[in-house]
């Protein structure tokens, strides 16, 4: 069976059980907060949020959220990550625990100011 790609954030969202919805949508508004000028996108067959390139990707799972703020919003914020599994470029924050939007927050916010940066460079 083929599963429908999402073409926006709400259809994303929309695929999700309600609660788990609740969730996405905070993330969402958390992200569009800290990153006003940042466009919405699909991306991978996840949200994106673009603003001079990628700043955040985010992904529902069974148990956890996902979040992605490639290498270096991973390595600017390792200790405050250190406490959530995690790769090179992502974090697992577990559905059974609060949310740390304040956290999302500043990452979103550093990953608006390296892109600013890179821009500039160009």
């Amino acid at each position: 069976m083929e599963t429908k790609k999402p073409e926006n954030i709400d259809e994303y969202i929309g695929g999700f059980p309600n609660d788990v919805q609740e969730i996405l949508e905070k993330v969402r508004m958390t992200i569009q907060k800290a990153a006003p000028e940042a466009k919405e996108k699909i991306s991978y067959s996840m949200p994106a949020f673009d603003q001079n390139g990628i700043v955040v990707y985010f992904a529902a799972f069974k148990n956890h959220i996902g979040l992605y703020a490639l290498p270096s919003g991973h390595e600017a914020f390792a200790v405050e990550l250190s406490k959530y599994k995690s790769g090179k470029g992502s974090v697992q924050f577990p559905l059974n625990q609060p949310m740390p939007y304040d956290l999302i927050t500043k990452i979103v916010k550093f990953r608006v100011q390296e892109n600013l940066q890179k821009a500039k460079k160009k």
